[in-house]
């Protein structure tokens, strides 16, 4: 494994290959402050070259943090298909980049050959790509999931209806909720984050959102945001719910520190098929985001973005419905600005596409990071054109309870009209048959107007 190269006739020796993974990312706050990114335009350069040069059995023999030493590498090693692996372990990361960006490489070519690519080489490849690159790699990849209806269906765009309320009052709930729906948002799933993490005000948020469902016959699916055990419990003394949610991580020491260990996550899979309201496969809502790990100094020395390719190469063996990026959330410390924010989010999405995951995409940022209003919109336009399969949809872009900024009801319309998409099927023929959009998508004069719910 060669780790040096000459550049401008200068030699680049880098000290491993966690340290070349590093240097070859974009500037990122978060490998700046820990002192892990390049320290010029040059160095980073010349990592990108050593690591396209780089093969994936180099990746396969030298892992970035041993399975002995870390759940996360242990799940991701055992559930790589070696026999796909071994017809391409000869192949640089160079090479993989190519072929993935080749006009005649389809979503079934890159999916068929995707159980073979560790979580490091897909973020190898995305660290070579432009953004350009990393929209059309990932738009050619497409990825369906069913819970209770399908989403990531071809000409759709599907949004989770989040209804916050800074104290989980459930007419201030279901009031957002249904002007979400209103403008075609939910189709995704009614997902809440609760403010107060307990069994009885999960379960009395799961029942407000079911009763909802169940009432006006709208076809989707709910959850609640709370710690995964908060919403067994519920679960376990009825409460009706159609998935479970989870933030992860990509390594064992970051997973404890949330709670979570692979055979909690099993357990919890077992639970929702088995006592869920949803007939699935997909039944399980993961939430991931570039820099959690270093946030709690659970990296293990690893760079930010490697890291999350991890969280998708995890989050696989549990065949999740839905999976976000909200790497704009944590704050400056991980990614600084807007250029960071938008650079990061295409990065997730491809790498998470890319190893079969269902991704939707949170472009979001709180008040204290460098980024504008502007800077959400390009990441979202983007990433729409790269084809996630939804986004979030909150009360006017601002949630009062977690104090944060992310796409709207009304973005979640502009952007549908853009690229001429629609919700759901079921979702949509709901809207059609409500007066809310016509047949064409478009939202009627009607929507907005929550007086119909009352």
């Amino acid at each position: 494994m060669v780790l040096k190269t000459i550049l401008g006739g200068q030699v680049y020796s880098f000290k491993s290959l966690t340290d070349v993974m590093a240097k070859a990312n974009d500037e990122k706050s978060g490998d700046v402050l820990l002192g892990r990114a390049a320290e010029t335009v040059s160095e980073r350069t010349a990592a990108k070259l050593v690591l396209s040069r780089l093969t994936l059995a180099d990746f396969y023999e030298n892992p970035l943090l041993p399975p002995e030493t870390d759940e996360v590498s242990r799940v991701l090693l055992e559930d790589l298909n070696i026999s796909i692996y071994e017809r391409i372990k000869n192949w640089t990361i160079g090479e993989l980049r190519e072929w993935i960006l080749k006009h005649e490489t389809s979503s079934e070519d890159i999916l068929r050959l995707s159980r073979g690519i560790q979580a490091e080489v897909a973020a190898a490849a995305a660290k070579l790509m432009t953004a350009m690159d990393l929209v059309y790699a990932a738009s050619k990849i497409k990825i369906t999931a069913t819970c209770a209806t399908t989403i990531g269906l071809p000409d759709t765009l599907s949004f989770r209806n989040q209804p916050n309320h800074p104290s989980d009052n459930i007419e201030g709930i279901l009031a957002s909720l249904a002007e979400g729906v209103s403008y075609g948002s939910g189709d995704a799933v009614l997902g809440v984050n609760p403010v107060e993490d307990t069994e009885d005000n999960t379960k009395t948020i799961l029942q407000a959102t079911w009763d909802f469902m169940q009432k006006w016959g709208l076809p989707t699916q709910n959850c609640v945001l709370s710690h995964i055990t908060t919403q067994m419990a519920a679960v376990e003394n009825g409460a009706p719910c159609c998935a479970f949610f989870q933030s992860i991580a990509g390594t064992e020491e970051a997973n404890l520190a949330f709670g979570v260990s692979t055979n909690l996550l099993h357990e919890a899979y077992d639970m929702i098929h088995k006592k869920g309201q949803a007939p699935g496969p997909n039944l399980l809502y993961f939430e991931t985001g570039q820099g959690s790990e270093q946030s709690i100094n659970a990296d293990r020395g690893v760079d930010l973005m490697t890291l999350e390719a991890r969280c998708y190469g995890y989050a696989r063996i549990f065949r999740p419905f839905m999976l976000n990026n909200v790497s704009g959330f944590i704050g400056p410390e991980t990614l600084y600005d807007g250029r960071q924010i938008i650079r990061a989010s295409l990065e997730d999405h491809f790498m998470g596409k890319l190893l079969g995951i269902p991704m939707g995409m949170a472009p979001c940022y709180t008040n204290h990071t460098k980024i504008n209003q502007d800077d959400q919109e390009m990441a979202t336009m983007l990433l729409t054109m790269a084809g996630a399969n939804y986004f979030m949809g909150v009360p006017v872009g601002d949630d009062v309870m977690l104090a944060y900024q992310d796409t709207s009801y009304h973005d979640d319309a502009t952007l549908r009209e853009l690229l001429g998409l629609k919700p759901a099927p079921e979702f949509f023929a709901w809207m059609v048959k409500h007066d809310l959009m016509d047949q064409n998508g478009r939202l009627t004069e009607k929507a907005g107007d929550v007086s119909m719910f009352y």
